[in-house]
């Protein structure tokens, strides 16, 4: 594997394990505003977030590339409301899209056609992550401060799952 693509796959790597912490944050954050099934969802996705670290991790340990872990940054973070909580996640989903973008071009850029597939997996994972963190902070937009509005999205997401077939 091509050093750059290597270094930018390993930050990868790291900033999933970024993004399973601030879901994780973000499901404490909803817990303590009394909203478990929001709560659940962010715990959820935290979870896929690790899955998705571990994807790209073993994509590099069976092309025999060292995955060399670091710290985690994360900032602390404290909402007051969920569509903070969700403005949150969708502002990282942004960020974590464009840094996929820029391995796709660094893996075109050095011919590494054996990484495509897996990019390409992510490229698609992260239009439908964007996707369903926008529809939900379109839904509290539009509910606003009302309770049982905000409640039945509560209840919803609770009964919401990732997808479980093995290519979350």
């Amino acid at each position: 594997m091509n050093e750059k693509l290597h270094q930018t796959m390993n930050s990868q790597i790291i900033a999933e394990f970024e993004s399973a912490l601030v879901y994780m944050q973000l499901s404490y954050e909803l817990d303590r505003l009394s909203f478990p099934g929001m709560s659940s969802w962010m715990s959820n996705q935290s979870d896929e977030e690790r899955f998705h670290a571990s994807k790209f991790a073993d994509h590099m340990l069976a092309r025999d590339v060292r995955v060399q872990l670091s710290d985690v940054p994360v900032t602390p973070t404290t909402i007051s409301t969920p569509l903070e909580a969700f403005e949150i996640a969708l502002k990282h989903e942004r960020k974590i899209s464009e840094m996929i973008r820029e391995l796709a071009r660094i893996a075109d850029s050095v011919e590494d056609y054996d990484s495509r597939s897996l990019i390409n997996w992510f490229l698609d994972e992260q239009i439908e992550e964007e996707d369903t963190v926008s529809r939900i902070v379109d839904q509290i937009r539009l509910v606003g401060d009302d309770g049982s509005g905000l409640l039945r999205i509560d209840a919803q997401l609770s009964t919401a799952h990732p997808r479980n077939d093995g290519n979350r």
